[in-house]
């Protein structure tokens, strides 16, 4: 793990120039966490992996935020080494460099137009990677699994328990929808607030590339509607109809064009039961715990899918 007394090594590496100040704390998410580092060419933002992360899905990340940001989606810069790499090795801890942006806080009720003409730009970018579909974004958690996780946290006491098993025929039901990929092209694959946000001058940002791969932009569409209209229908139907103006090559018509955020939830409930269940001290049991009752506080149902599907209506 980083400390501040990186700061200068990082800067070094990076050829960010002198007067290197690392601070924190550093703004956590799932798998990672962001430092930002000041240095005399400005601030920088440090990314840090808590797991081992696949090497080529950095890279391939990296090169697609660098070809959106060239066609003009706005994101990050990305900042390389001067031989052109993207990673430094910082004492056992593999991190990388942005451009650091003053965004806001997380707010799935920032501007929908906004967000569909982001996104339709996103889908348009010329880029032809090489990360497969991947079983997290298209296959389901499956009934016997659900059936499992409801019996070792009930036998655990796990506060959520029974709220996960008044959800778990809605999930199998869920899952049922799933039809594969259709029209795959690289994505980026994470399109939740945490990483769509607004920035401190009313503009949008997207940032944390490291999922980029294969997906059928149709599911990209559909985990929009659910992330950032939130039950408003009017919200739907304007980000729908900026991402076809935008020309998006995304249609969400039938209930099995949301398997994608329909998988990606699932996947995310489930982690979050294991991490209970594996959890070795109160802080890890207590975050993963408000995970899981966050999936099953505002679960995506089929009811939630018929009302955007009423909402956002034909689409040609």
């Amino acid at each position: 793990m980083l400390t501040p007394t990186d700061g200068n090594r990082i800067a070094r590496d990076f050829n960010l120039g002198e007067d290197a100040v690392l601070s924190g704390p550093p703004t956590r998410g799932e798998l990672g966490q962001v430092w930002r580092l000041e240095t005399a060419l400005g601030p920088f933002a440090v990314k840090e992996w808590f797991e081992d992360t696949p090497r080529e899905e950095l890279l391939e990340g990296a090169a697609f935020q660098e070809a959106a940001a060239a066609a003009g989606v706005a994101c990050p810069r990305v900042v390389r080494r001067a031989d052109g790499s993207l990673l430094t090795d910082i004492g056992g801890t593999i991190v990388a460099v942005y451009a650091w942006v003053d965004v806001l806080e997380r707010d799935p009720t920032i501007d929908p137009e906004g967000v569909g003409e982001l996104v339709a730009a996103l889908h348009h970018v010329p880029f032809a990677g090489r990360e497969p579909v991947h079983p997290w974004y298209s296959e389901p958690v499956g009934a016997d699994r659900w059936s499992e996780l409801v019996r070792e946290l009930r036998a655990r006491g796990a506060p959520f328990a029974d709220g996960l098993a008044a959800l778990r025929d809605e999930l199998v039901a869920l899952e049922a929808l799933f039809e594969p990929p259709a029209n795959v092209r690289t994505c980026h694959r994470d399109l939740w607030a945490d990483n769509l946000r607004a920035t401190i001058d009313g503009s949008l940002c997207l940032i944390d590339w490291d999922n980029t791969g294969h997906a059928d932009p149709s599911g990209e569409l559909a985990l929009l509607f659910f992330e950032f209209a939130r039950g408003d229908t009017t919200r739907a139907g304007a980000l729908q109809r900026s991402y076809l103006e935008a020309g998006g090559p995304g249609r969400v018509r039938v209930p099995s064009d949301f398997t994608m955020p329909i998988a990606m939830l699932g996947h995310i409930g489930e982690r979050q039961c294991e991490l209970w269940l594996l959890a070795d001290t109160d802080e890890k049991r207590d975050r993963a715990a408000a995970g899981a009752l966050e999936f099953i506080g505002e679960p995506l149902t089929r009811a939630v899918i018929s009302d955007l599907l009423d909402a956002i209506g034909p689409s040609a």
